[in-house]
């Protein structure tokens, strides 16, 4: 029977880098949040794995053994046809590739298979935080999830085209140990609350990325300067950055608003929960 899953766009609403092992992986600490848009997979079973992507951003995105998507199934032992719509754009810090992998690990795990306890961190720092697909606080190099507790917030997605490959922005980090997010995240009583407390948190990718893809500084400019912005930052490695709004009709007067000055790029108002 076939299986219908939604894979939400994960967004970095903090992403401190705390430091690096001895093999290369880094450190992370970042608050993790997913969006009520993403891309859509469709799961039949059957005697050879198959992939098929369509969508708005299906371009570049390999159906083989390439697509973390396959792993992801392969992995788990599953077999099947896999129809992957892309929603979200590739390589944009949103962890669209990670959430797809998740969905699917979900997908097989609810048809009762055994998901191996390392296959989710084994195809990459994000599909474990994935797997939860609710707020959480993330460290280590992705294998500590921990619940969080936050308040719904209403976003604004705006990714401005540039494709800044993660390898590059981690290299161009000025330091690799840095402070660490506080211990306790408070019990926010709203989202300007939230947005405060949120300002003084970084993302230390932000400034390495801004410069390999100077577009993305003027997408941040624009979010904060836009009307009732609480704050704007970049998700993950870029290039998408998100604003918060006190209300889910200032998110798309902002989407309206800078959509109509920049028709090319991708801009999602959205809910994040």
């Amino acid at each position: 029977m076939a299986a219908e899953v939604f894979a939400p766009a994960k967004i970095n609403l903090t992403l401190h880098v705390t430091g690096r092992r001895s093999d290369g992986y880094h450190l992370l600490d970042s608050l993790v949040v997913f969006a009520d848009t993403g891309d859509q997979l469709r799961l039949e079973p059957g005697p050879e794995l198959a992939l098929e992507v369509s969508g708005l951003f299906a371009n570049g995105v390999p159906a083989d053994q390439r697509n973390l998507v396959w792993k992801a199934a392969a992995g788990a032992g599953w077999t099947g046809r896999i129809s992957l719509s892309k929603h979200l754009p590739h390589g944009a810090g949103i962890g669209g590739g990670s959430s797809d992998a998740a969905a699917v690990l979900r997908a097989v795990a609810a048809e009762g298979r055994n998901i191996p306890e390392a296959l989710p961190l084994s195809l990459g720092a994000d599909v474990p935080v994935c797997m939860k697909a609710r707020a959480a606080r993330m460290q280590g190099i992705g294998e500590q999830v921990a619940a969080a507790d936050l308040p719904e917030l209403h976003a604004l997605l705006v990714n401005p085209g540039a494709h800044v490959p993660t390898g590059p922005v981690f290299s161009a980090l000025a330091c690799r140990d840095n402070p660490p997010m506080p211990q306790d995240i408070p019990a926010f009583t709203s989202a300007e609350d939230c947005a405060a407390w949120l300002q003084e948190q970084r993302n230390d990718l932000e400034a390495p990325a801004c410069a390999l893809a100077p577009v993305i500084d003027r997408t941040l400019s624009d979010l904060r300067s836009s009307r009732n912005a609480l704050m704007a930052r970049m998700s993950g490695s870029g290039a998408t950055c998100f604003a918060l709004y006190p209300t889910k009709k200032a998110a798309h007067m902002a989407a309206y608003e800078i959509g109509a000055e920049h028709s090319d790029w991708w801009c999602s108002a959205v809910t994040l929960t």
